[in-house]
């Protein structure tokens, strides 16, 4: 039985990854979570891409029509900072959580085959990794590095924290995707990004009104100079450069800003987040609920898997 937590203390690692070292990054990350721990945070929310990296300003050497060599050869170094999760950085992870009892949403870049996804995953303390949710449509130039999740990762985990799920930067633009993930019951709704622009909180600020859930967004505050020396930068290369400048924040459901916007450099956002103040919100706003029309509305989602290749099996065995 899930005891529930009313009342806690939350965080967000607005923290520069290591886009050249996977394993840097999950070493950094498990130091973040021991540090929220001890400043009294039960749950801790991470940017998108901060294991595996985000490469503000790459373009992979693909003009339309052509792929470069000098691009192939970025995509296999990037390629190879992706990690399995079965691999180390996920196992660090999880060390760091079932120590001190955090729930961790955390970003990373998935490998799997040939094919690299951009993808948030959750740890539930001494459960460890309880699930995933793969970036369904990258944007622009994404699109060049990262596959298509399909609907078979958008979960909601119900947790004595809340009921707990993630949606990756621009997904949050997809109305249909947040109607899901209210459906859902969603009261923790975690906003990994790379947006880093003025505009990323109004938007915040609405689908915690929309969904009348606390929303928890985190951006990486980033320079230059984290990135190796070869790394294509279209912002230039002096290692002073701000390529991303932070804006994470901690909003409640009614859209009032608990924490942040900050854009000062590394740092942990807290927030107390009382449970309750979902239901206030309901009072007058449940938009999968009293405020939905469904006799004029309706939405369905297909939550199977989609892999390129499905067997049926021998239908000689076992025969």
């Amino acid at each position: 039985m899930t005891v529930s937590v009313v009342r806690y203390k939350a965080a967000v690692a607005q923290a520069a990854s290591c886009p050249d070292d996977a394993m840097a990054s999950a070493t950094k990350a498990a130091r973040l979570i021991e540090e929220a721990a001890g400043a009294g945070a039960r749950l801790i929310v991470f940017p998108e891409a901060f294991l595996g990296g985000y490469p503000k300003g790459a373009s992979f050497g693909a003009p339309i029509g052509m792929r470069k060599p000098e691009g192939r050869d970025a995509f296999r170094r990037y390629f190879e900072q992706a990690i399995d999760l079965d691999g180390p950085e996920v196992a660090a992870i999880a060390a760091a959580t079932a120590t001190t009892g955090l729930f961790a949403v955390i970003g990373c870049i998935e490998r799997d085959g040939g094919t690299l996804h951009c993808t948030v995953l959750f740890f539930d303390g001494a459960a460890g990794l309880i699930g995933k949710h793969r970036k369904l449509m990258p944007t622009a130039g994404e699109r060049l590095i990262w596959g298509f999740g399909d609907g078979s990762t958008m979960p909601v985990f119900k947790t004595s924290l809340g009921r707990i799920g993630a949606v990756i930067c621009w997904e949050n633009y997809m109305p249909m995707l947040r109607m899901h993930m209210f459906s859902q019951g969603i009261s923790i709704y975690c906003a990994p990004t790379a947006d880093d622009r003025d505009t990323w909180l109004p938007s915040m600020r609405h689908i915690a009104l929309e969904g009348r859930c606390f929303v928890l967004t985190a951006c990486q505050h980033i320079r230059r100079g984290a990135f190796p020396a070869g790394h294509e930068c279209a912002l230039g290369d002096d290692p002073d450069t701000v390529l991303m400048r932070g804006g994470s924040a901690i909003v409640d459901p009614l859209g009032g800003v608990l924490a942040g916007p900050d854009f000062t450099g590394e740092t942990i956002l807290y927030a107390d987040i009382d449970l309750g103040e979902v239901a206030r919100g309901k009072f007058d706003f449940d938009v999968v609920g009293h405020y939905a029309r469904p006799d004029i509305f309706s939405l369905t989602v297909d939550d199977r898997p989609r892999p390129a290749v499905s067997t049926l099996g021998d239908p000689q065995a076992g025969s």
